[in-house]
């Protein structure tokens, strides 16, 4: 695999490397015939995270196969498992790096187990980073979320301003949702000492989304980490953020999709927050057939 992306798109790549840090310390790097696919799942499979580039997000793209185009590098594109502590000093200081560099080339050398990633700096510069991989099966999350009762579509924008609310110590916060209103708020456990805790509570009216459906009244509790990662990356990318979900217990799901990209965090809900026994059921993953 052989891709070349720059301006704009690199920054957007490299807030989906960050993304996709908040959710495990390693991830598959997974070249398609259609475009590159970046897949994670944490060790509590609790959170599951996929970031899907077109060939049109890139300037060039090119998936090598065995007596296919691009005979010169004659290698296969295989699914790669990187650690993630390799790839991010690649795009550190994201913010700059689309005034900072010109183009990133990004290719696989299955040979030597490499992925190389080349930045040609504006300085004349060239920083080439070349990480050593390990095969893998990816996995995928077993989630129809087009059976989803409830669905939300927000713009990413105002979606950060309401958890820009919560603070970064706030490890859970719950959604909940009637026909009239949306409320996010903190999740604390019935054990806390509330006199050292604070409780941020935010109400929201159908006409402030993009698109409001509510089949059945229902709240879910969740993790803030991973979904600060996707709000990050959803605000470069300029798009708005789908929530599909049912009841307690089961899975949400923040998406976003435009002409070239899409992503998907499908995160484990509490159940039984009623009964004071909160628990998690992990998220059903199942291995991606062989191509």
């Amino acid at each position: 695999m052989r891709g070349v992306l720059g301006g704009a798109p690199l920054r957007v790549f490299g807030k989906a490397i960050h993304a996709i840090a908040r959710i495990s310390d390693e991830f598959c790097f997974d070249p398609l015939e259609k475009g590159l696919a970046l897949r994670s799942v944490n060790s509590s499979r609790s959170a599951y995270a996929y970031i899907f580039f077109s060939s049109m997000f890139f300037q060039h793209y090119c998936w090598t196969a065995v007596s296919q185009p691009c005979q010169k590098e004659k290698q296969l594109s295989l699914p790669c498992k990187l650690f993630i502590k390799s790839v991010l000093p690649v795009f550190r200081c994201v913010n700059v790096l689309e005034r900072n560099v010109e183009k990133c080339s990004i290719y696989t050398n299955t040979n030597e187990h490499h992925i190389t990633f080349q930045l040609l700096c504006r300085n004349g510069v060239i920083k080439t980073y070349n990480l050593t991989f390990q095969e893998c099966d990816p996995l995928q999350a077993v989630f129809a979320k087009h059976m989803c009762p409830n669905i939300l579509k927000v713009h990413s924008r105002l979606l950060a301003d309401i958890m820009i609310h919560f603070p970064t110590s706030q490890e859970e916060v719950t959604l909940s949702v009637t026909p009239m209103k949306v409320c996010f708020r903190s999740y604390a456990e019935e054990d806390a000492d509330f006199s050292k805790t604070m409780l941020t509570e935010i109400q929201l009216n159908p006409d402030e989304f993009d698109y409001f459906q509510v089949g059945v009244d229902s709240e879910v509790t969740f993790c803030l980490k991973e979904l600060r990662g996707l709000l990050a990356f959803s605000e470069a990318t300029h798009g708005p953020v789908s929530i599909h979900f049912d009841v307690s217990g089961r899975p949400v799901a923040f998406s976003i999709e435009d002409m070239v990209l899409e992503a998907s965090f499908i995160l484990a809900t509490l159940s039984d927050i009623d009964n004071g026994t909160a628990s998690q059921e992990p998220l059903c993953c199942s291995r991606i057939p062989e191509r």
